[in-house]
């Protein structure tokens, strides 16, 4: 059974949570303040992380740059409604989506589910799924068998969700992928109007990986439509 990690401060409604989790088939486990939580998340015993930011002690997005230092785990951070600094800040920590409060349950467990249906690499909870061949284009290269990337021989850490984008992004280079693509098969759920997860999340996969050559980006932004992933120089700026 797949454990859930709920870290809340706020006991009604975890306990709420956590029933109707285990109503639906998993295993929910809680803790109620960031430290716990933290030390909880780093055990590598649960399939997803549901995070809130507003903790006591050691505040959510504090324990999820720990977090991020050492694992890959996936996380759901729980942001309060309107506050978009928190949910932009999170994804640029490496939280793999958000959902604002008030939430519905069965959004979070729509979340949850999307979220266990990617793979994780080893540094986090879950195993590596392996694939006959890695995939290089040009100074990039995925390994699928030990979910690594290398950028001009160089070991990139990124995020499940960021290694996903990348290779849907290298896959479809040359053409252009839109935003509504990015979040249906990399986040597993519709793009939101003002829904800026895509946007941060490429944001951070082009700091990675750095320019293509000086002001010159590999992922250029198609305005008002999505990304497109360049595997030589083009000459230009965005």
């Amino acid at each position: 059974m797949d454990r859930i990690l709920i870290v809340d401060d706020d006991i009604e409604m975890c306990t709420m949570l956590a029933e109707y989790l285990e109503s639906e088939g998993l295993q929910a486990e809680l803790a109620h303040e960031g430290k716990v939580g933290l030390d909880r998340a780093l055990s590598g015993e649960h399939s997803v992380i549901v995070l809130d930011v507003m903790l006591p002690g050691m505040n959510g997005l504090e324990v999820l740059r720990r977090l991020r230092s050492e694992s890959n785990a996936r996380v759901v951070l729980l942001t309060a409604r309107g506050e978009e600094l928190d949910r932009i800040v999170g994804l640029e920590v490496g939280a793999d989506d958000y959902v604002p409060k008030p939430f519905s349950p069965r959004e979070l467990l729509a979340r949850i589910r999307a979220i266990m249906r990617r793979p994780v690499s080893d540094m986090g909870t879950g195993r590596a799924v392996p694939r006959v061949a890695p995939l290089v284009l040009g100074d990039v290269e995925m390994d699928f068998a030990t979910r690594t990337v290398r950028c001009r021989k160089r070991p990139l850490t990124l995020t499940a969700v960021e290694f996903n984008l990348l290779e849907l992004l290298l896959r479809s280079a040359g053409q252009v992928v839109t935003r509504e693509q990015m979040a249906k098969l990399v986040l597993g759920r519709n793009l939101a109007a003002f829904d800026r997860s895509v946007d941060v999340h490429v944001s951070k996969l082009r700091q990675k990986l750095g320019e293509m050559a000086p002001g010159d980006e590999r992922i250029k932004a198609i305005r008002s439509v999505g990304y497109v992933y360049f595997d030589a120089p083009s000459g230009g700026k965005n």
